[in-house]
């Protein structure tokens, strides 16, 4: 029987204490028992679908399917990890993981694994890689020493990694059906209240975040009465991408530069 690449490639300690291998032992039981149980049962696609598409009708999910944040003169944008954890869940019979193989704390790095594995189909993908004890801000590297520290970083690099093996491993078609569904749940697409409704309700929430009617028009390029699907979607993607911090709201909506007259009052 062939065993995911993290229990083949993780390196040993050189003393394995009583509980260690109690937990390697329990960790291959795991597994063999998984594979057992995907046989048994394997997975019925049609439920799986259909799984998919309650989950991704759900506002809860669909608002945290997507990021959205600025790097230089772009926007990156992209699906969360956590839409691929819902996705890999509805999929079923899916095993995914991320394990911090090595710390070297003389090197100021981590070796770590993220992982995802089918397992009806044994198909699996894997990615090793070194994570320094560092984070980027203010255009230079800056070193963590505090271990709550390095551990987040550790986890958010990680994360990004794990989303990537998990898409790889899920059938493209069954990745992009739930990304249009979570789209069209985000614009309120499949709602039966009106679009004008809809729009109404978003010029409001951004208004709460100090954001205005002109701001927003001029961000999408037309009027409000002549908003489309997609852009409130793309409206809700830019309000959760703020109210999670990922950009700010002078980011996403500049503030229209000020004016010689301005600052002179008009004054010659």
């Amino acid at each position: 029987m062939n065993y995911p690449d993290q229990l083949q490639s993780a390196p040993m300690p050189g003393r394995v204490g009583q509980g260690t291998a109690v937990e390697q032992s329990r960790a291959v039981a795991e597994v063999q028992a998984a594979v057992l149980i995907a046989r048994q049962f394997p997975r019925n696609e049609a439920q799986a679908i259909a799984r998919m598409r309650v989950a991704c009708s759900q506002p809860e999910l669909a608002q945290r399917a997507f990021f959205r944040f600025p790097r230089g003169n772009s926007q990156v944008s992209g699906e969360t990890i956590q839409f691929a954890k819902a996705l890999a869940g509805c999929w079923g019979n899916l095993q995914h993981g991320l394990t911090e193989l090595r710390r070297d704390d003389e090197y100021k790095q981590s070796e770590m694994q993220a992982w995802a594995w089918d397992l009806e189909s044994n198909q699996r993908a894997s990615t090793t890689f070194i994570v320094p004890h560092a984070r980027w801000a203010n255009n230079r590297a800056q070193e963590l020493a505090d271990f709550r520290d390095i551990y987040e970083n550790n986890a958010n690099n990680g994360a990004r990694r794990l989303r990537e093996m998990i898409f790889t491993v899920l059938p493209v078609w069954f990745t992009e059906q739930a990304k249009t569904i979570c789209a069209n749940t985000l614009s309120g697409a499949n709602s039966d209240k009106p679009r004008a409704q809809r729009a109404a309700d978003a010029i409001k929430a951004f208004d709460e975040i100090g954001i205005t009617l002109d701001q927003i028009e001029a961000k999408l390029g037309r009027k409000s009465d002549k908003w489309t699907d997609p852009d409130l979607g793309q409206l809700q993607v830019i309000y959760q991408s703020i109210q999670r911090g990922e950009a700010t709201r002078d980011e996403e909506f500049p503030p229209k530069p000020v004016t010689p007259d301005e600052l002179t009052g008009g004054a010659p």
